[in-house]
């Protein structure tokens, strides 16, 4: 292992172990030599929490699934340092391989080790569904496949795998990373996100008004649905319903393709505030409305299921309760314990300075190595000191943007930063040409299939995304949208790549520190530590430190800086 692979998961490696539960509940583990190899007689543990605590704390524990196996550790009061999650690992190499989306469990690795019938993954749980009403057990092996030799013999053939790569060393520091995100998450669910219910229901009753028995809406909806069949002249029509509000406008001579906020903005009608007013409210309501609070908060906490890797990308997703898109209005119930505080740490500028870092675009990393803001910076060398044009520019460049004056603007970059805009130009005409596109790290977008034009099997629901995190555009199914996503993808994936060292190495400075401070809360460039008001300040100085950290390991030595904007607070809405 390199210092980098340590470093990503918390330090100098401490002995492998692999382990494996058996259908009895009870766990076999063997210590392991460089390559994956036993190196040593199988070991018995009534169950895997006395297995885990049998050995060494700096053990590296090679398993099946975190997801599966960690929850029941915590349960049982023991914390795994560092891991290695072969199914995890078993899906970014079947990406790196080009097979993106095969199953990945041991069983199916297993059977494609020995050419036999691969069975499928579970079926994932809809964000909907909440954890204890829907729980798979393992993929199974084949009748008498022991599962420790199996996990051995997969776990061998992972680690081939790896050195077979075209840059090993970052793509084992890449599985590393995700394995140890696996643990994170796993914490931030038992963790919880600190939340007030009694703040929450305020909030609701103040924007929503009250609700009335037996009816489904409550008073405010109710108020705008008749305002908005008043507007269309004492027509019922359901805001709520797509199709009636098509419908009404129609009848009034006004096409429209969809009732989107944008496309009804455009429209001089008198029941436009209306309809997008209710649709803001309607969507708090199902979303993160009374029944929302009663299904997903618990004890004072808010318990999100984190699914790392979610995404084409590697952006995490969630199960449950909508937790990556927290509407600003319900943050006022995220509410520190008394005594408590919140330190919300956003990534400064995330994506252009991983540009400059994986283009080596000497430019670039230079002004992505000043203190300050990177656009203000970028304007003053390149675009006569217009913030607005700089940041058009730049963020035309990751995501492709040509309409208006940006392709303007984007020529100057190009002139005088051609190693950055030829890096993402590159990776476009590669996704154009169905290509394999990797970030930095070894994470690869999916393929076009064969005889496609565009990018099947690309999840949909992965957004692009700006700068500031709205939406840019989602993929589509032809070449030069699937350059877009890939010019883009190279950027966003490697800083989800760096994100997951993050949070790996803050992880760890925040337990061996020996502070009571909690990781609570990620979102692509986010994170929330809930700790003690006077452990605010050290919390403070581990995310500065873990950005700097993680930017040495994920690039290597380069003169970007990634910074963090911090703020301390009782309540997560006073941080913005």
């Amino acid at each position: 292992m390199t210092g980098a692979q340590a470093a990503a998961d918390g330090g100098p490696p401490g002995a492998r172990w692999a382990v494996a539960e058996g259908a009895d509940g009870g766990a076999r583990m063997v210590p392991l030599d460089d390559e994956g190899r036993p190196a040593g007689g199988v070991v018995t543990a009534p169950d895997p929490a006395a297995a885990v605590r049998a050995r060494p704390a700096d053990t590296r524990w090679v398993w099946r699934s975190t997801a599966a196996l960690h929850p029941r550790l915590l349960d049982a009061g023991v914390r795994v340092e560092r891991c290695y999650d072969v199914e995890a690992a078993e899906a970014l190499l079947t990406g790196h391989e080009g097979h993106w989306g095969e199953p990945r469990s041991v069983a199916a690795a297993w059977a494609r080790l020995h050419r036999l019938p691969v069975p499928a993954d579970p079926p994932v749980r809809t964000a909907e569904q909440q954890p204890s009403l829907f729980e798979p057990g393992p993929v199974p092996l084949p009748p008498g496949t022991d599962p420790l030799t199996a996990l051995l013999e997969v776990y061998a053939d992972q680690q081939r795998r790896h050195r077979e790569a075209a840059h090993p060393g970052r793509l084992r520091l890449l599985t590393a990373a995700e394995s140890a995100g696996t643990l994170v998450a796993t914490e931030l669910t038992r963790a919880g996100i600190p939340w007030r219910a009694d703040v929450h229901r305020e909030l609701l009753a103040g924007l929503l008004g009250e609700r009335y028995p037996g009816v489904q809406e409550p008073r405010r909806l109710a108020e705008l649905a008749d305002e908005v069949s008043r507007a269309f002249g004492g027509v019922r029509v359901r805001p709520d319903l797509p199709g009636d509000i098509i419908r009404a406008f129609a009848r009034e001579g006004i096409a429209l393709s969809s009732t989107r906020a944008w496309e009804l903005e455009r429209i001089d009608h008198p029941a436009v505030p209306h309809l997008l007013t209710y649709k803001k409210l309607y969507r708090l309501h199902t979303a993160h409305g009374w029944a929302w609070l009663q299904s997903w908060v618990r004890d004072g906490r808010f318990r999100p299921e984190y699914l790392p890797g979610g995404t084409v990308s590697g952006r995490w997703t969630a199960n449950g309760g909508g937790a990556l898109q927290i509407p600003k209005v319900i943050r006022r119930a995220v509410v520190a314990d008394p005594g408590w505080r919140l330190v919300v740490a956003d990534a400064d500028q995330m994506e252009p300075r991983v540009l400059a870092a994986v283009s080596r675009d000497r430019g670039l990393m230079e002004i992505a190595g000043h203190r300050g803001d990177l656009y203000t910076a970028l304007s003053h060398r390149a675009f006569s000191g217009d913030r607005d044009q700089a940041k058009l520019a730049l963020l035309g460049a990751v995501y492709g943007q040509t309409s208006g004056n940006a392709l303007t603007y984007l020529a100057d970059l190009r002139r005088r930063f051609p190693d950055a805009v030829g890096y993402v130009d590159d990776a476009a005409r590669a996704g154009e040409e169905g290509r394999l596109v990797r970030t930095w790290l070894g994470r690869t977008c999916p393929p076009a299939a064969a005889g496609d034009d565009g990018e099947a099997g690309l999840p949909q629901e992965d957004p692009v995304r700006d700068g500031d995190g709205s939406p840019y555009g989602y993929a589509s199914r032809d070449a030069r949208a699937r350059g877009r996503f890939t010019r883009n993808f190279v950027v966003q994936g490697s800083a989800a790549d760096w994100a997951l060292i993050v949070l790996a190495t803050l992880r760890q400075d925040l337990a061996r520190s020996g502070l009571r401070a909690e990781l609570v809360f990620f979102q692509h460039d986010e994170v929330i530590v809930h700790c003690p008001a006077e452990e605010a300040e050290a919390v403070t100085e581990a995310i500065r430190a873990a950005g700097d950290r993680a930017g040495r390991i994920a690039f290597g030595d380069t003169p970007v800086r990634f910074p963090f904007t911090t703020a301390v607070v009782g309540c997560y809405a006073d941080a913005k």
